[in-house]
């Protein structure tokens, strides 16, 4: 364990590991304390889908252009830090689809029609699980599997107990816990922030099957997986922390699978994971106090939006403003 990093980075899911690769590479020595096994951001599809996501979220063209300069940052994030970013259209379906055609285009962004398809151009996704594991590797960073259980000022730094019984120092410490409650330590304003985000819980189903692409219909999608592997998803109840498995969820999600691929889906495997969010769901990225940083609740763009979060924490950082004034958790701090 380093005796005094620079950056304690709480959470390893994917905001909390492209923010300590992004420091790392800046030349920091970057701890991450995470208990281990699968978090929110290893329970998903790793869609960069500005495109899809600005209009079925109802979008206004401000937002997606937000999503369009966040995304964009993917492919040199990627090369940087060895991801694979798969490159390629989706194909969203449905009735009518000159009218999805014009709503995708009055939000700036491109595609065309084929038939019944809506074919989007230019998108991208990752492996999660692949991803997350590269960036565990990344230059910079050791990896501590331990449970946080407070935090506290420690002269110009912060302190981290460990639920081994060791205590970290570092000059920064980063917040990327997820939903988890606030630790005991911190200001009584950057505790209302993590204990008032909003835990949103998925499901999808990882089975056999294949697809060339992302297809997309208002009740979910297929995206291709691990090799010879489908997700197929994904569902978003608000206010639920429970990771039990849905049996009817997982029928439907079957259903829908064999409706956008045209062939039969196996029983597959269930994964539930809890992401959190803030009340205007964007993240919370960037400086709260002293030496004290955030990066948080993304809602379901924790993929997409992770390269700009870590830009976001590497600025608060560095003491020069953030990328996107809109991550800024300041903003649900002034009166």
């Amino acid at each position: 364990m380093p005796s005094s990093p620079d950056v304690i980075v709480l959470g390893a899911g994917v905001l909390g590991l492209a923010a300590a690769a992004e420091l790392g590479a800046s030349g920091r020595a970057v701890a991450v304390v995470d208990p281990g096994g699968a978090n929110a951001s290893s329970v998903a599809a790793g869609m960069i889908a500005p495109a899809l996501e600005g209009v079925l979220e109802g979008c206004d063209p401000e937002r997606a252009a937000f999503l369009r300069r966040a995304a964009a940052l993917w492919p040199d994030f990627a090369e940087r830090f060895g991801l694979a970013l798969h490159r390629e259209d989706s194909d969203w379906l449905g009735p009518d689809p000159e009218k999805r055609l014009a709503r995708l285009k009055a939000l700036g962004f491109d595609g065309r029609t084929a038939g019944e398809v809506v074919r989007v151009l230019d998108e991208a996704r990752v492996e999660p699980v692949a991803a997350l594991a590269v960036l565990r590797k990344s230059n910079g960073l050791e990896l501590i599997e331990q449970q946080a259980v407070a935090t506290e000022r420690s002269g110009e730094g912060w302190s981290v107990h460990l639920g081994d019984g060791r205590q970290l120092t570092g000059r920064h410490l980063l917040l990327a816990t997820g939903i988890a409650p606030s630790l005991t330590g911190l200001p009584e304003s950057v505790a209302g922030l993590i204990d008032g985000i909003q835990p949103i819980r998925g499901q999808l189903l990882e089975a056999e099957g294949q697809a060339s692409r992302v297809q997309r219909a208002a009740e979910g999608y297929a995206a291709p997986g691990r090799p010879g592997r489908l997700l197929i998803g994904a569902t978003m109840e608000t206010g639920r922390r429970d990771l039990s498995e849905d049996v009817e969820t997982i029928w439907r999600h079957r259903q829908l699978g064999e409706a956008l691929v045209g062939a039969p889906i196996s029983e597959g495997v269930a994964r539930v994971g809890v992401r959190g969010a803030s009340p205007d769901g964007l993240p919370m990225a960037g400086p709260v106090g002293d030496r004290l940083h955030l990066a948080l609740a993304p809602r379901r763009n924790g993929w997409m939006l992770a390269p700009l979060v870590a830009r976001a924490v590497l600025a608060g950082i560095e003491g020069r403003p953030g990328p996107e004034p809109a991550l800024d958790p300041d903003r649900f701090l002034r009166p």
